[in-house]
């Protein structure tokens, strides 16, 4: 991703926010995150987040999907003997598929993102709407998808180590890289 990507990016997310009625400081717009995971699909397969706090107790984000994006499968290992991250999701606008291990819906309504279906093996759906979460124990494969709204989802977790998280598609670049334009 170049620097006026994630730019563009920003401000979708931003957009986001305004809809849903969440404010953000400027501090905050200058600091989202946007993950394309090195896949170059950003409306495809990525995610844009805020953390507000992340300590060696606890973490909390706001993940904006875009209409369809998908945050691709993956799990939060142990690190240094502690447990891996266990995280509730709360949807707060529009709506969010979450896919996690366990017995597969007998028709996921997600759509896989093209070219890495293979990628995306864990099928238990969990449909989350405005005031609904979910808690998604450590180690555990999970996936999730915006809706055609997009949606923003809080996530209250114990402490992130997003460097370690695994994936399931061995070409995913979990930390951003973001070149500079001429």
């Amino acid at each position: 991703m170049n620097r006026s990507e994630v730019r563009r990016a920003q401000a979708r997310t931003e957009e986001l926010f305004d809809k849903a009625g969440i404010v953000l400081t400027e501090e905050e717009k200058a600091a989202i995150e946007v993950a394309d995971f090195g896949l170059g699909q950003l409306n495809a397969q990525g995610l844009e987040l805020i953390t507000y706090i992340n300590t060696n107790r606890y973490c909390a984000k706001e993940l904006a999907l875009f209409p369809g994006q998908t945050c691709p499968e993956h799990l939060h290992p142990p690190v240094d003997g502690q447990p891996g991250k266990m995280e509730t999701f709360r949807c707060r606008a529009g709506y969010v598929l979450l896919y996690v291990e366990g017995e597969p819906a007998a028709s996921p309504k997600a759509k896989l993102p093209a070219g890495s279906e293979a990628h995306y093996t864990v099928f238990r759906e969990i449909e989350l709407y405005p005031g609904q979460q979910f808690t998604i124990p450590p180690g555990t494969k999970h996936w999730f998808q915006g809706g055609p709204e997009g949606a923003i989802v809080s996530e209250f977790s114990s402490t992130s180590r997003d460097e370690f998280d695994i994936f399931t598609d061995p070409n995913i670049v979990r930390v951003p890289v973001i070149a500079e334009e001429d």
